[in-house]
């Protein structure tokens, strides 16, 4: 496996080295898309004329709100908590998702549709999601190989991106 580590975080075993790169090449694509279908072109966000703008206000803040405390939650516990040696963390808002960090960033995305209702930044979201889902399983393998059946019964109680209902 080619593996990204962290200098100065040796309690953490690592991502997919093109994780961060992909983030950001993503981020700045829906940026474009977002702001060219949602303030130029115009082209798939009519919805804004059904949808009262206080309830995709409403809806976007209250999506803000859980997508930084859960980013935030995650990173302290990440990179903010000092260990001795790698272990499972499943307190805090592990508790309700084991990639918090990237459900918060798939919620940032989130408020921005919900603020424009911009049918074809939805759609590139839905391609954002397959790609989190790519780079989180390629670190569950890494913490399974490293953790094993400790980690394995923290992924049947928690859900991956989303939290388990049921």
């Amino acid at each position: 496996m080619s593996t990204k580590k962290h200098e100065g975080h040796p309690h953490l075993t690592g991502e997919h080295k093109y994780g961060d790169g992909g983030q950001l090449l993503l981020f700045f694509l829906f940026l474009g898309i977002w702001i060219t279908d949602s303030f130029v072109l115009r082209f798939s966000n009519f919805l804004m004329e059904v949808i009262p703008v206080y309830l995709r206000l409403a809806a976007a803040s209250l999506t803000l709100l859980a997508g930084i405390i859960l980013a935030r939650g995650g990173m302290k516990a990440v990179f903010g908590t000092r260990r001795e040696k790698p272990e499972v963390i499943s307190e805090g808002v592990f508790r309700l998702v084991r990639h918090p960090i990237y459900t918060g960033a798939l919620l940032l995305y989130l408020t921005a549709i919900l603020s424009t209702l911009s049918l074809i930044s939805a759609a590139f979201w839905f391609l954002i999601i397959g790609f989190y889902i790519f780079i989180s399983r390629y670190e569950e393998t890494i913490l399974t190989e490293t953790f094993g059946n400790d980690y394995l019964e923290y992924k049947k109680k928690t859900g991956m991106l989303f939290p388990k209902l049921f």
